[in-house]
């Protein structure tokens, strides 16, 4: 069964890699040089990029050139494909002659590639208002979730940092996928010592990827950052519970259940969108990331597929969940039709 697995794990890599890395500039070259597809060529060149490709992905390998051309190889071939694909349909019905359309390909591959590259630098700042009647005080609190560590450089985390403290708020929230490459100096997040807010963080799926990652974990706390694995801490008039990602949804509704407390406003971080329908009349307020929104568009339609909450405000009778799009990028440092952000919530109290 294992070899098995491994030999789909290759048909997909290779089908998808052919796709992505080769196909689009075999068909550019047809129509800038009138060189038909080469059979013997695509095979050796896809055999090669798969090969690298998968030695990246098992490996953990940390060396930049691969990465680079697995990671923006990714984001760049995808949308060199659909760009193709344009381009063979206007061949199709005869719209302009091959040469024509090659230099309308490689045009709109740079300006959208170029653009998608932008995008995926910039944080947006997104603010929330909520009522409950549970708190008599005004909380601000940030969540952020996705930084993606490793993919991202530090440089993008002192960004987020920056348009954090330029905001009024009593504590920070991350909702994991912080890390999620060996190739991150976790020792980088030393700069967090200079918050004299609290911050809180459950694990995403990615901590779980990392090699030793539970000394990892274990070190955050050096970083003024409190780790909550299947905990609650009470901030005042809320109950923050802390969901580990490493877990099945059932054991999840679990915690939630033995950590909700019934005077207090329930807010719950788990990193995955995964079980609000099942704990939405236990809590008042989900916050999750994972998802990204798809990053590129149209993956958001396909995210969509699997998670029903896949990015926004949702609301259940007093219950909410927000599934963030995440802080950061996760491969391709490249969004299209999605937005990094930062969450600012602001929860008042409300009559009954």
């Amino acid at each position: 069964m294992k070899k098995i697995r491994s030999y789909v794990f290759f048909i997909i890599i290779f089908f998808i890699t052919y796709l992505l890395y080769v196909f689009p500039f075999e068909i550019i070259n047809k129509y800038l040089l009138n060189e038909e597809t080469n059979i013997k060529n695509s095979l050796i060149n896809t055999i090669i990029f798969t090969t690298l490709i998968i030695y990246y992905l098992k490996s953990h390998n940390t060396f930049a050139p691969l990465k680079f051309f697995v990671y923006e190889g990714i984001g760049i071939g995808f949308i060199s494909f659909w760009v193709v694909c344009i381009g063979i349909i206007l061949n199709f019905i005869n719209a302009f002659n091959e040469f024509s359309i090659g230099i309308f390909c490689i045009i709109l591959i740079v300006l959208i590639s170029g653009f998608g590259f932008l995008k995926g630098r910039k944080i947006n700042v997104q603010k929330i208002e909520l009522f409950s009647s549970k708190v008599k005080d005004e909380y601000n609190f940030i969540f952020i979730s996705d930084v993606h560590l490793g993919t991202n450089k530090i440089i993008h985390f002192l960004n987020i940092l920056k348009k954090i403290k330029s905001i009024k708020y009593d504590f920070l929230l991350i909702g994991g996928d912080l890390i999620d490459s060996n190739s991150f100096n976790i020792d980088d997040l030393a700069i967090l010592n200079e918050f004299k807010k609290d911050i809180y963080f459950v694990n995403g799926n990615h901590e779980y990827y990392l090699k030793n990652y539970q000394e990892k974990i274990k070190k955050l706390k050096q970083y003024n950052i409190k780790v909550l694995i299947n905990q609650s801490q009470k901030i005042k008039g809320i109950n923050l519970i802390g969901i580990d990602d490493l877990q099945n949804i059932e054991d999840k509704i679990k915690h939630v259940k033995k950590l909700r407390k019934e005077n207090l406003y329930n807010l719950v971080l788990n990193h995955k969108p995964d079980i609000w329908e099942q704990i939405n009349d236990q809590i008042d307020l989900m916050l999750s990331g994972h998802t990204h929104n798809g990053q590129i568009f149209p993956f958001n339609l396909i995210v969509k597929l699997k998670f029903k909450y896949n990015y926004g405000l949702f609301k259940k009778e007093n219950s909410n969940l927000y599934v963030s799009s995440g802080s950061g990028c996760w491969g391709p440092k490249i969004r299209i039709g999605t937005s990094n952000e930062i969450m600012h919530f602001k929860l008042n109290s409300k009559s009954n």
